[in-house]
This record gives C-alpha cells, structure tokens and sequence, in this order.
C-alpha cells in the first residue's frame, strides 16, 4: 500500500472517458467523494444481496437439512456475521479505484477496513465455538465432560490476537513487534488474568476428576448455594437453588473451599432417612405376659417374640434365674418390642431399600428423652416422593407408640401450664 500507483481501469481508454475524466482531473474533491459515495452504494447493494437472498437461501436450506449442525449455526449467527466480509471486502478492493484519493487517506481506509474485517473474523470464529459447543452439549457425554470452559478460553486468546493484529494493522506494524514485546508484559497480564488462569486450573480440575456435572445437586453453604448446577462455564458455575434463585460461583473457588455434591445418592436410587422419635423414659417397662401373648400375635412381631422367648429362657435357665423374684433376669422390654417392631416394619414396608442399610438404633439419653433413630434408605430419591414416604412411616410409628405402653416426649406447651394452673386450687383442695 505504501505509494502503489492506483490500477488502470479498462473503461479509461475508452473515448467517452476523455472529457469526464479531465473534468474529474480539474475537481478532485467531487471526483474522491462520489467515487466514495458510489462504492459504499455497491457495497451496500452487496450487503442487501447477501442479507436477504444469500442468507434467506442459507436458513431456507439449514430448515430443510436432516442435520442439525447448520440449525446450530445458524441460531449463533455464525452466517449472519459471514455476511458482513462481502460488503467489507468489497470496499476493501474498491478503494484503490476511487479516483483523486490522497495517498494517505487510502492506505488509511484500507487499514481502517482491514481491522474490521479481523474483528469481524475474530467475531465470526467466536459464534463457530459457541455453535460447536452448544452441538456438544446435545451428546450425553457433554453431562460428564463440559467444554464451555476451554472454548471461552479459545475465544479470549482470539480477541487478544485480534486486538494485536487490529492494532498492528492500524499502525502499519508487524504483529511480531507486538508479540515479542508480550514476554516484557508476563507479570501484568499473569496479573489481569489471574482469576482466568484459576478458573481455567479448576474447571480442568473439576471435569477431569469428575467433581461436578450439570444437573448434579450440589450443597455450598459459604455461597448459600443449595440445588442443581445448570452451567459450567470458564468463569463461574450456576447453581439454581431450591427457592428458584441463581447463585453464581466463581469456578476456581471450587478448589478452594469444600462442597457436597449429592449426585451418589441419586445414582445409588436410595435417599437416606435419619430421624429419631423421643421415647419418654418414664413410659419404659417391662412386657407382662398378657401384653407378651398379645404382641405375639402381630405378624410383624410373630417371629421377633417367639425368637426372644427362647433366647430369654434359655439365658435365665443357664444361669439360674427366676425372672419374677431376681431383678437380674432377663426380660422382654416395650422399648425393645416397640424398637424390634420399627425394624420389622421398614423390612416389609414397599419403599424402603432393603439392600442398603436399615437399622433402628437407640441413641444416649438427653433431658428430651431417649431417641429411637431410624436410618434406613427409601427407594425413590425425588424429594417429593421421599419426602412423602418418611412422613407417612412417622406417622405411623407415632401413632403406634402407645400400642406398646410409651409415650412420645414432648416438651410443655402454653396450653400445658395453663392446665396445669387451672388445676391446682382442685388438686390443692
């Protein structure tokens, strides 16, 4: 571009070109601003065709196409942007054929036009990358192994090597002058990309070991994040919690601070309950025979009690011991009968899982009484679903407890003292 004589047009030669381009010679002005105003009409006659007809021709057979890649582009934009080059190019030639141009404001115009036409480029690989991905997380591999993260960071290296070719071609310098210099600029660029290098280490980190997926619900109590992460990206990771709000991670913190991921449970079909009932220890006793006999005869306690009286005989008969004189014998509890009865109950219940673990456990004593816990898993891990599962076991056991001669503790209510005053003066008369 540095002083190239402008190219010969064939039309010059023609005898009819004569007078108009003397005329043109002698008002210079007149001859570079129409020459002007007739190219940016051509290239927008250009970009009129490659809107509307080239582009309308691209989405009509994009529709049509049993693929889906082109719909993906298309929706980018990675077309649309393509069509901005012809009109860009077509000045870009056409500016060496404006006539009575200065020098310098035609290399100028070209510069100007070529670091758009890089930025347009830049632009247009930009939407390929988010075209790519979005067709990558149509595969189900895309749930286990997201890539949003490593084209962001393509993406930022191209607008970075876009910047420097812009800049260079706008100076009229080699792009190399700025790339050496780059080596000088590591401790300030390691500095504004800080968090980027970081995020780029932890999302590697976290994909390659398999730490979070989307879809996956994940609990994050130092960013009151609590529900299913629905994006993985370079910068952040999205979690929607359970009260429909958005909490935005930056990714790198993920290395820095513990989380609980929840996605074993859910592949494991199982959903833990852990809940105790508080047994009022006043209520605990021993069984009579009646009540022995009558519990007896509960299926689910049939073979529980048949077991245990063999057992208790037995033990008491080895060692001598009469259970109605020697307060050492062995007897049958409530508190063991109503806790044998639980366990039996969960085995045969529809919803729990009887191959994980499933135990009814007695916990230590508090002022709240004593705990009878059950920690067993249900079989469906929806949370409605448990949810409805574990309330309808409790409601049964509650209402079971003074089957077997207990009662629940409960702490006194307003209404209990009030009652309790109201019949004092009777009580004390």
């Amino acid at each position: 571009m540095h002083g190239s004589p402008p190219p010969t047009l064939p039309w010059t030669e023609a005898a009819w070109y004569q007078p108009v381009g003397a005329w043109l010679d002698a008002h210079p002005v007149f001859a570079a601003l129409s020459g002007l105003f007739i190219l940016l009409v051509f290239s927008w006659v250009v970009t009129f065709v490659a809107r509307r007809i080239i582009l309308s021709v691209v989405s009509a057979l994009a529709k049509r196409s049993p693929t889906a890649w082109d719909d993906v582009m298309l929706e980018e934009g990675v077309f649309h942007r393509l069509t901005w080059l012809l009109p860009l190019l077509v000045i870009y030639r056409g500016i060496p054929l404006v006539p009575s141009l200065p020098g310098a404001l035609d290399e100028f115009l070209q510069r100007l036009v070529l670091a758009t036409m890089v930025l347009v480029a830049v632009r247009t690989v930009s939407a390929l990358l988010s075209g790519a991905n979005a067709i990558y997380n149509r595969y189900p591999m895309a749930r286990y192994r997201p890539i949003k993260g490593y084209f962001q960071v393509v993406v930022i290296l191209l607008h970075i090597l876009g910047l420097i070719f812009v800049v260079a071609v706008l100076i009229d310098q080699s792009p190399w002058f700025f790339v050496s210099g780059l080596g000088a600029m590591t401790a300030i660029i390691l500095l504004i990309f800080r968090d980027t290098l970081l995020s780029l280490v932890a999302g590697i980190q976290l994909t390659n070991n398999n730490l979070v997926r989307v879809g996956d619900w994940i609990e994050m109590p130092q960013f009151r994040a609590d529900g299913d992460v629905i994006d993985i990206a370079l910068h952040t990771v999205k979690v929607q919690n359970w009260d429909r709000t958005i909490t935005v991670i930056p990714t790198h913190m993920f290395l820095e601070h513990s989380f609980k991921n929840w996605r074993g449970m859910t592949e494991s079909g199982g959903r833990r309950i852990m809940r105790a009932i508080n047994v009022d220890m006043e209520t605990i006793r021993f069984l009579t025979d009646r009540e022995i006999e009558r519990f007896g005869s509960f299926q689910l306690l049939r073979a529980y009690i048949r077991g245990k009286i063999e057992e208790i005989d037995e033990f008491n008969r080895v060692h001598g011991l009469d259970p109605g004189e020697d307060v050492t014998a062995r007897r049958l509890t409530n508190i063991g009968t109503f806790q044998a009865y639980i366990a039996s109950y969960l085995r045969h219940h529809p919803n729990i899982k009887q191959d994980m673990i499933l135990m009814v456990r007695q916990l230590a004593p508090s002022p709240d009484g004593l705990p009878l816990e059950v920690y067993a898993f249900t079989n469906d891990t929806a949370w409605t679903r448990y949810e409805e599962i574990q309330a309808a076991i409790f409601d049964h056991l509650l209402a079971v407890v003074p089957e077997f001669g207990l009662r629940v503790f409960q702490r006194p209510s307003g209404n209990d003292v009030q009652r309790a005053l109201a019949s004092a003066p009777a009580l004390s008369g």
